[in-house]
């Protein structure tokens, strides 16, 4: 037998010792779970599991079915570690450890001008601006409960002089979840746009798809070599697929686009390796083009300590790509404005051109161009074009003008249909000040100007009665005369800054052949859960003003083709009509409804099948009781989980905002709300309705006795 002395040395066992409790120590604290819990509700639908550094969610998706993410708090480790689908019987795993990666582009924002924030004649990507990568240093999160949503918060982001935290909202009842990243800045003058998607060190999926511009499927197998691409693409979707179901990738349907003149498809999404060398890896995503449609290019603004959302939806399924974007397409029913009983949808305000540039230029005329076909396939019964913008004579020569008047009509005349009205206007732009639009119930010939040796008003063999205009009194007097509607255009902004604010004493803004003004979301701002508040400021304004004007909702939009991304950048009016009217016999209908207040205005996410306020609709008026208590009816359908609702009234001085919480609904909701507040003193109510998207709804207003 062979006899081993060891021989140990005090001073080192000390030392190995102390090391080993060290090692011990620091391997105890890193693996702590440092997540908050005590904003999120034990006894809910959704589940949580702490372990380690990892974060376990599991949240309702539908019966028998349950969502998983795995969070991994590890630095170094990709933050989500897992996420699937629970079933009765198994964890169906569609994807592994995934990292969200964002690129936020920071510009100048030009607030030299009278504008100010509300400016869209801004130029950013022509000055100097810079793309970086929102890198995050995970210490800790955070896991609340909000009605039917759980919301996990990890804080750490940073990006140039942006900081903020990433939020991962679950929506209770569907397979849905967005991630955003939530940043701030205290420097002024600041516009910015940004990327973003998941991204992995190897590829997270076996095949992605997408469908095309002509509404096709495509489908590619993942080479782990291939080079980031940007793809032009139908729906803002693309889907990542692997052996256990997929995942799909698009963003808030409205929001994200900024306004623009074009609707052009500038290529939304994104794969591939090392995306703008800016994401290490292979990814997919949602993505802008910096410079636009190479016109005015304004991004989004970012004013200081603004929290901004930079976020994308996320979609699972535990089938194939045709699966998942057929659900997907249910958030904006497939991009076309539902059919809604007792109604008829109404577009306004679009510089197609195909008069000057296609009737009159020489070229052969469709027998059914291809804008008509845009408007009707997503489902539109009635559009209000604005030819002639600063492309033909509306001060004459008097036969050329005419002539251009006659095409108009013409063309309008044959391309509508009974189930389409394609409505002849104008953006004149001329005698009231600043931009507006016009509406005749009929054709009606009329030149902008008048020599002297002219009268106001003369008869035609060929085109019946002429008008001819010189000023803001003559303007109106045709308005009056012809049973016409103007509205101020983009108020307050782009043509029209100033305005209508400049002539609201002046006798033609405040007859009733002057509507109101229109609506469209200018500026872009990712931290407003409101689209267009530039435009709601105003309805309320002229509601103060004691004035019963409306206010439409408009596109403003040039080129119209099936390729472009045309859903992102249009709103819709729903106008209370049985029927459409025959071209032939004139659209009054039309303007009856318009003047009446008789619509809302949408998205297109959110409708608004019945609204009242103690029995009477909009554009009625309410006589309040002594104690001033309202009851308001509001059926509401909706695609999006809702966010909140706004009731908005006035006393002729003061606006006030009652938001109601919405956020116990779940997606794809109809239902009848009921509201009860005391409006005593007010002299008129109206109300919003905002989903989680930033998609929305309002109503006109009822006035108050």
């Amino acid at each position: 037998m062979i006899k081993t002395t060891i021989i140990i040395n005090t001073s080192i066992l000390k030392f190995l010792s102390l090391a080993l409790l060290l090692t011990c120590a620091f391997l105890s604290g890193n693996a702590q779970n440092k997540t908050d819990t005590t904003g999120f509700n034990q006894e809910g639908e959704a589940k949580i599991n702490l372990t380690g550094q990892l974060i376990q969610v599991t949240w309702p998706v539908k019966e028998g079915e349950s969502g998983q993410l795995i969070f991994n708090l590890e630095k170094g480790k990709p933050l989500f570690k897992s996420i699937g689908i629970n079933t009765l019987t198994e964890y169906q795993e569609i994807t592994t450890n995934l990292d969200p990666g964002f690129i936020l582009t920071v510009g100048k924002r030009d607030l030299t001008k009278k504008s100010g924030w509300d400016i869209f004649f801004d130029k950013v990507p022509l000055k100097a601006y810079q793309s970086y990568r929102i890198n995050h240093i995970k210490e800790n999160a955070s896991i609340i409960s909000k009605g039917s949503r759980t919301i996990i918060k990890i804080p750490g982001l940073s990006a140039s002089t942006f900081k903020g935290f990433l939020e991962v909202t679950l929506y209770h009842g569907s397979p849905l979840f967005n991630v955003a990243a939530v940043m701030t800045t205290d420097v002024d003058s600041t516009a910015i746009v940004y990327d973003a998607g998941l991204i992995s060190k190897v590829p997270a999926w076996e095949q992605l798809s997408w469908s095309d511009t002509q509404d096709k499927l495509q489908t590619i197998h993942v080479n782990s070599l291939d080079s980031a691409k940007n793809l032009a693409v139908k729906y803002r979707t693309i889907i990542g697929e692997s052996s256990k179901g997929s995942l799909a990738i698009f963003p808030a349907p409205h929001q994200y686009f900024y306004p623009l003149d074009e609707a052009f498809n500038l290529k939304f999404v994104w794969h591939g390796n090392n995306y703008r060398d800016l994401l290490s890896g292979y990814g997919m995503g949602i993505r802008q083009e910096l410079e636009g449609d190479k016109r005015y290019v304004p991004w989004f603004n970012s004013p200081p300590k603004t929290l901004q959302r930079l976020n994308f939806y996320c979609l699972l399924d535990k089938g194939k790509a045709q699966n998942i974007l057929t659900d997907v397409k249910k958030y904006t029913h497939n991009d076309t404005y539902k059919s809604l009983s007792g109604y008829k949808t109404m577009a306004s305000h679009f510089h197609n051109e195909f008069i000057m540039k296609v009737v009159l230029a020489g070229k052969p005329i469709p027998e059914k161009p291809s804008f008509v076909d845009v408007f009707k396939n997503t489902g539109i019964d009635i559009v209000h074009l604005a030819e002639f913008h600063y492309t033909a004579h509306p001060k004459g020569p008097d036969g050329q003008r005419l002539k251009e008047l006659n095409a108009l009509f013409e063309q309008c005349e044959r391309l509508s249909d009974k189930d389409f009205l394609l409505l002849p206007g104008e953006e004149p732009n001329e005698f009231f000040g600043g931009h507006w639009l016009q509406l005749f119930p009929k054709p009606v010939y009329w030149i902008m100007s008048r020599e002297k040796d002219k009268p106001f008003l003369t008869n035609d063999p060929k085109y019946g009665k002429i008008y001819r205009i010189n000023n803001q009194d003559e303007m109106l007097k045709l308005l009056e005369l012809e049973n016409g509607l103007a509205w101020t255009a983009h108020a307050r902004t782009k043509g029209s800054t100033g305005f209508p604010d400049a002539y609201k004493n002046e006798p033609f803004f405040l007859s009733n052949q002057f509507f109101g003004a229109a609506w469209k979301p200018i500026p872009g701002d990712l931290s407003e859960p409101r689209l267009g508040k530039r435009a709601l400021d105003l309805l309320d304004d002229m509601n103060n003003w004691g004035l019963k004007k409306h206010m439409i909702g408009e596109a403003d939009l040039f080129t119209i083709e099936p390729e472009n991304e045309m859903y992102a950048h249009l709103n819709v009016n729903y106008l209370q009509m049985d029927k459409l009217p025959e071209f032939k016999k004139g659209w009054q209908p039309v303007l009856n409804t318009m003047k009446e207040g008789k619509f809302f205005t949408t998205t297109g996410e959110i409708l608004f099948p019945f609204f009242n306020v103690n029995g009477k609709g909009a554009g009625e008026t309410v006589k309040l009781n002594a104690s001033g208590d309202v009851s308001i009816a509001l059926h509401t359908n909706w695609t999006f989980p809702l966010n909140f609702a706004l009731i908005i009234s006035g006393d002729g001085k003061n606006v006030y905002h009652d938001r109601i919480d919405l956020s116990n609904t779940k997606a794809f909701g109809d239902k009848e709300f009921e509201f009860t507040l005391n409006l005593k003193g007010r002299t008129w109510i109206r109300v919003e309705v905002w989903d989680e998207a930033s998609n929305g709804a309002y109503t006109q207003s009822v006035w108050l006795e």
